[in-house]
């Protein structure tokens, strides 16, 4: 970051330590974010990500276009990390990422928080058959815009926002369609 707060070094409050140690932890094999804005979340779920995983990020804006990001080209030379310019809540663009989205292991979403994009969302993510029951981490969940979608949510659920994000972190266990490992 090229100036303060200095967001990552906040805990509790900010979600960056809790992305990085879920990857730690979890080992995922592919990592779908959305909503790259200026990569303050990639980079921290990217440096413990396995070598042999990925993380794409969608946004409907290239990384490069933020004032303020702290992604450099470094960042996405070795494949690890990828950018897709598409906006997923859009049931058009699926088919065209079904497979990639078939092989989450966790999803982060950190876009739009108006409620109205995230439930496009997760109705996309109903018609997405899954390999592995994904864990979805939302941003934001005590935003007023947020509080019905999380509500909603029927899957199992929990608030983490004392390790996260001050204004809501949640992680939910995906139930919905999922095809068990062929593992």
């Amino acid at each position: 970051m090229r100036g303060p707060p200095f967001f990552p070094d906040v805990l509790p409050g900010e979600h960056y330590r809790l992305l990085a140690g879920l990857v730690s932890v979890l080992n995922p094999k592919v990592i779908i974010e959305i909503g790259t804005g200026s990569g303050l979340s990639t980079l921290p779920m990217k440096k413990y990500l396995p070598q042999e995983s990925k993380i794409v990020t969608f946004d409907i804006i290239v990384w490069k276009s933020f004032p303020d990001t702290c992604l450099q080209e470094d960042d996405l030379r070795d494949g690890r990390l990828i950018q897709y310019i598409d906006d997923l809540s859009n049931p058009s663009i699926i088919p065209k990422y079904r497979r990639l989205l078939e092989e989450a292991n966790m999803i982060f979403v950190h876009a739009a928080k108006d409620g109205a994009m995230e439930k496009m969302l997760l109705d996309n993510f109903r018609t997405i058959s899954f390999r592995e029951k994904p864990l979805i981490i939302f941003d934001d969940i005590r935003v007023w815009n947020m509080l019905k979608i999380w509500r909603d949510i029927s899957s199992p659920k929990l608030d983490l926002t004392s390790f996260g994000h001050w204004s809501g972190t949640g992680i939910v266990e995906w139930t919905y369609p999922y095809i068990a490992s062929l593992r």
